[in-house]
């Protein structure tokens, strides 16, 4: 399990004092509390694999955006820190698949669905998330649809 390895992976880097990778496997368990009470569950209660992914999703985006915003700003040195705080996050995320390999399933769904113009594109991101579910990221998928559909 995800929460488990996590919350191991604190030990170890409570021992290594490693300072950034302890903070954030401590906000992503943070997350994981927050998230358990929101389904109606105990605070200590385990989350699914499922439902961790959703949160280290959740969490890659948000750095993502942080560290572009930084970079916008002019503050390469925030834009660092949030980057390297990425890297921990996505040890954890399953390997992205590539645009070839979504691009695969998209036209499988498109063909299934029969879908040819662009007035059904969400219907078929939709179909494709479902398909990928965390091994693609939303952005990429939406890229590939709007390829194969232009």
């Amino acid at each position: 399990m995800i929460h488990e390895q996590i919350k191991d992976d604190m030990k170890t880097a409570m021992k290594e004092r490693n300072a950034v990778k302890l903070s954030v496997i401590r906000g992503l368990l943070a997350a994981f509390t927050n998230e358990a009470v929101v389904l109606g569950k105990k605070p200590d209660d385990k989350l699914t694999d499922d439902e961790a992914l959703t949160i280290l999703k959740r969490a890659s985006n948000q750095r993502k955006d942080a560290a572009e915003q930084f970079t916008i700003g002019g503050r390469p040195d925030l834009a660092e820190n949030e980057e390297a705080e990425l890297v921990v996050i996505q040890s954890y995320l399953p390997a992205q698949m590539s645009a070839e390999e979504i691009k695969v399933i998209a036209e499988k769904k498109k063909a299934e669905l029969g879908i040819s113009d662009k007035s059904k594109m969400g219907i078929l991101i939709g179909a494709v998330m479902k398909e990928v579910g965390a091994s693609a990221d939303g952005g990429a998928v939406k890229a590939v649809v709007e390829e194969i559909l232009s």
